[in-house]
């Protein structure tokens, strides 16, 4: 593959690559995917105020995400069974990740292990996100794994407490391959019944929030925020940050698209929490119109991951470096200096007749 020119074009040649069925999983949305067309949708009820004359001959991107300096404001979000997409798997993306200076955020049903991830990218900035099993003490050794290892934020996701009906899976008798993932095999090791997805805990509630953040000693962040309430109690309940997301549309159909909730959440906590922005993302403009609306940082999940099927580890590298680049073609175009200078002046809401 080229260099690409578009993130339409990784796709493209992505979905040449993948098996069908994975195609269809990694695509899809619930029901009648209404969120997740509107989560991209969304943006374009934006516009970005172009400046001129500012006197600017560089821009920069490198911000910090829970503390620590990145490059890049855009982390690779959580997706699972990366190895599946291509053979480079989960450590093809960490290596990608670490060249461009993006964080990462590895899936807890990730084909690879956290030593595995730790150990191809040592210097990058890397977090794990958590889907907490019925066995709660399962997860806390899984999590004592993934600090040992140098991961450095859980990113506890809350939005599943059941699988949204996803239809596209439903029509092609989906079954996830268990087999392959080390966090289920060691919960299989100890003594944990059933398929991946029956191990979760449907009855999280605040006090389990409030026992993980006061017993680990990294930052947690609650995935799956919409409401602005929720994030208040987040911060209440121990967090360090909430990520404003629908799951890529992938839970509950309907729901807002995630663009429209973030800066609701933003007045509510924006000053207690690091706010986190994920689904939809689509282009390096939608990462500028993200950090305008409030955002401290970005995930991305489905781009990097048609990088990923395209061409392995240089395919998601050139994705991030796309994204990279195109936020810094707008963030001169709008005349900043850097990602921290985004604000809400520099966006309007679209005048639609």
């Amino acid at each position: 593959m080229e260099t690409p020119l578009t993130l339409t074009d990784v796709e493209a040649v992505a979905l040449e690559n993948i098996d069908p069925d994975w195609a269809e999983y990694f695509r899809g949305g619930s029901g009648r995917e209404q969120t997740l067309a509107e989560n991209t949708v969304a943006f374009a009820r934006w516009r970005l105020r172009q400046r001129v004359l500012r006197g600017m001959e560089t821009t920069s991107t490198e911000t910090t995400v829970l503390g620590h300096p990145v490059r890049s404001p855009v982390v690779v979000a959580p997706v699972a069974y990366q190895r599946l997409a291509h053979e480079d798997g989960e450590v093809g993306m960490a290596r990608a990740a670490a060249a461009v200076g993006s964080a990462l955020c590895l899936s807890t049903y990730s084909n690879a292990s956290v030593a595995e991830v730790a150990a191809a990218a040592p210097d990058g900035v890397r977090f794990l996100q958590v889907y907490v099993f019925s066995d709660h003490g399962i997860t806390d050794d899984l999590i004592a794994q993934a600090v040992d290892a140098g991961f450095s934020a859980v990113f506890l996701t809350v939005d599943l407490p059941v699988v949204g009906i996803r239809d596209r899976e439903r029509r092609i008798h989906w079954r996830f391959s268990d087999d392959s993932l080390p966090s289920v095999r060691y919960a299989h090791d100890h003594g944990s019944a059933g398929e991946s997805l029956q191990l979760i805990d449907p009855a999280l509630d605040w006090a389990y929030l409030e026992r993980l953040a006061s017993s680990v000693s990294v930052p947690v962040v609650v995935k799956g925020v919409l409401e602005p309430a929720d994030a208040v109690l987040a911060a209440e309940h121990g967090a360090a940050g909430v990520v404003v997301s629908n799951h890529g549309g992938r839970q509950l159909d309907g729901a807002m698209p995630t663009l429209e909730a973030l800066p609701a959440i933003v007045e509510a906590v924006g000053d207690r929490l690091d706010v986190l922005f994920d689904s939809g993302i689509r282009r390096g403009t939608d990462v500028a119109i993200a950090l305008a609306l409030g955002a401290d940082a970005v995930l991305a999940g489905r781009q990097p991951l048609w990088g990923l099927a395209a061409r392995g580890e240089d395919g998601a590298r050139q994705v991030l470096e796309l994204l990279r680049e195109e936020l810094a073609v707008a963030l001169h175009l709008m005349g900043c200096r850097s990602v921290d200078e985004l604000t809400l002046e520099h966006v309007a809401r679209a005048v639609r007749p």
